[in-house]
């Protein structure tokens, strides 16, 4: 009797046990989505699920800020680029039936298409080493054409005739092109349209009731409104016609129906063994690059664990799927905003969830061996990163760039402050740091060299009171993003639309500089004195702003 007692107390102590370590759960994923998402601002609908259960289920923000619509996780968002998984298995469904080879021609299903004597197949179109032009990079596709409404085959005579990018099979460029190729050769091999194929292979079957071919015309229940930054604050997003984004970005979804599809998908629920694999094999360029992306899905790495997962953006949307094969961890972030990109918070989640810490135990450092780290770095492409020294702590930062405070947790190895990436540190036979390799969530693969080159020196001056009040103001950069001119006591400060306010400071007395991205303002005063104009220096460019009050 006293043995089952115990039994029973020691179940009643796991049990709460239990129900704490939840209870810790949830609460660490509330603080990643309302540090990011407010209340009163456009949000986002999250889903954390591990072993195939659902573990966390939120959303914050609002769907419909004109009629005061909060968010809630059923409602549904255009997924924009998640589309195109859905489209590269409906292609390896296909190929499993035998109606078409991935090797195929794409000259097979559109006779007419100019290769320019190239040979293009269906595999290039799925990894995106076809080397045919992204129409979304096209000059021709303007505001104004992004409201007309297309057939597939009018779609096609838009971009066809776009000179080739590159060789097929030579390079990879991210093509919407070829995934709007993909929808097209469906419709030719199925006789259907793209549409309602994939509401019946996979929509209806699955049962995704809360899953679409987004058209505007359509009643869609629970349909959350897309929004962007403006002048004045958020605005709807411009519209698009969903003829356009097509087979490579018109799906929308809600975040417990992209679960069924992930929990499908790689439950071997919907294509072979080796057709899954061939799917989240990264396709690799002859010259042996590695392009981590295979037929509608990019392969990663989250602090050593592989990742299998896309993004999408769209008008007034941003989206991430992603799962954890090894952890079976699947996050899915649905945000409807284009301002506020989800894919730190969806690895940030998915980390929690996998027992994976975020950041790991710092180890002391000297200024002395500090400074073994610092200078300016190269990559293979010319671009520079500053590794410098301030008040004791390490930062790094890009050309053009936030800076970024590095914090020491192995020998030669750091972790950034707020992102889930690392530097390592490469020495010599003499002991002295001269490469430095920068990975995103620690596949440290990016290898910058230290030059001898030396860091401008600047310093901070003080400008008269009088002065700097003639540069407060709001300054149009781009029509829609503006920059916001302050005083804040003795310290001007800057905001540009849609971001938080930054420090600026003086080193002429019309030249400021930020010290927390690689940038700087300069102001222009008239004959008279008046300031109406300022040029933001950044990454290279000169960009002029212009007084609007």
């Amino acid at each position: 009797m006293q043995i089952k007692s115990l039994l029973l107390l020691l179940n009643f102590v796991l049990f709460v046990a239990g129900l704490q370590a939840q209870a810790n759960l949830e609460a660490e994923f509330d603080k990643i989505l309302e540090n990011r998402f407010k209340p009163d601002q456009p949000g986002a609908a999250v889903l954390v699920a591990k072993n195939g259960k659902i573990i966390y289920l939120k959303a914050g923000g609002m769907a419909d800020l004109e009629r005061n619509v909060p968010l809630r996780p059923d409602h549904v968002f255009r997924i924009g680029s998640v589309t195109k998984q859905f489209t590269a298995v409906a292609i390896l469904h296909l190929a499993e039936q035998g109606k078409l080879s991935l090797q195929d021609e794409i000259t097979r299903f559109i006779p007419d298409y100019p290769t320019h004597g190239k040979k293009i197949t269906v595999e290039q179109l799925l990894n995106h080493t076809s080397g045919i032009k992204s129409y979304t990079n096209m000059s021709a596709w303007t505001a104004e054409v992004q409201r007309k409404d297309f057939t597939p085959a009018g779609m096609v005579d838009f971009f066809k005739n776009e000179p080739m990018d590159f060789d097929p099979g030579t390079q990879w460029n991210y093509s919407n092109s070829g995934y709007f190729l993909l929808g097209y050769i469906i419709e030719k091999v199925s006789g259907q349209s793209y549409a309602t194929y994939i509401e019946e292979q996979f929509f209806k079957p699955l049962g995704m009731k809360n899953s679409y071919y987004d058209m505007p015309e359509d009643i869609i229940k629970n349909r959350a409104a897309g929004y962007q930054p403006g002048a004045g604050g958020m605005q709807n997003a411009p519209y698009l016609s969903m003829t356009q984004p097509y087979a490579a970005g018109s799906l929308a979804s809600t975040v417990e129906d992209l679960f069924i599809w992930t929990h499908a998908l790689h439950s071997g629920n919907l294509l072979s063994a080796e057709s899954l694999q061939k799917a989240t094999t990264p396709c690799i360029l002859p010259n042996g690059e590695n392009t981590h992306y295979g037929y509608g899905l990019q392969t990663g790495n989250l602090l050593g664990s592989p990742t299998i997962e896309h993004g999408g953006g769209i008008h007034g949307f941003l989206s991430h799927l992603m799962y954890l094969p090894k952890e079976d961890v699947c996050v899915a972030i649905l945000t409807n905003c284009n301002c506020n990109g989800p894919q730190l918070e969806a690895a940030k989640l998915a980390a929690i969830a996998a027992g994976i810490p975020l950041e790991p135990p710092s180890i002391p450092l000297d200024a002395a061996a500090l400074e073994a780290y610092t200078g300016i770095y190269e990559n293979s492409k010319g671009e520079e990163r500053v590794i410098s020294v301030d008040g004791g702590v390490l930062y790094s930062q890009r050309s053009g760039g936030t800076r970024f405070k590095l914090t020491p947790y192995a020998p030669d190895r750091f972790y950034f402050e707020s992102l889930l990436a690392r530097a390592w540190f490469k020495r010599n036979a003499a002991g002295e740091v001269t490469v430095v390799s920068i990975g995103d969530r620690d596949d440290a693969d990016n290898p910058w060299e230290k030059t001898d080159k030396k860091a401008a020196a600047r310093k901070e001056i003080k400008v008269d009171a009088a002065v700097l009040e003639k540069y407060i103001g709001e300054y149009e950069l781009a029509p829609g993003f503006n920059l916001k001119v302050m005083k804040e006591g003795d310290q001007m400060r800057a905001q540009a639309t849609g971001q938080g306010a930054f420090d600026i400071f003086a080193e002429s007395e019309t030249m400021f500089f930020l010290k927390v991205v690689d940038a700087r303002i300069e102001f222009f005063p008239d004959e008279n004195g008046m300031v109406n104009k300022l040029v933001l220096h950044q990454a290279g460019q000169q960009i002029e702003g212009t007084r609007l009050k």
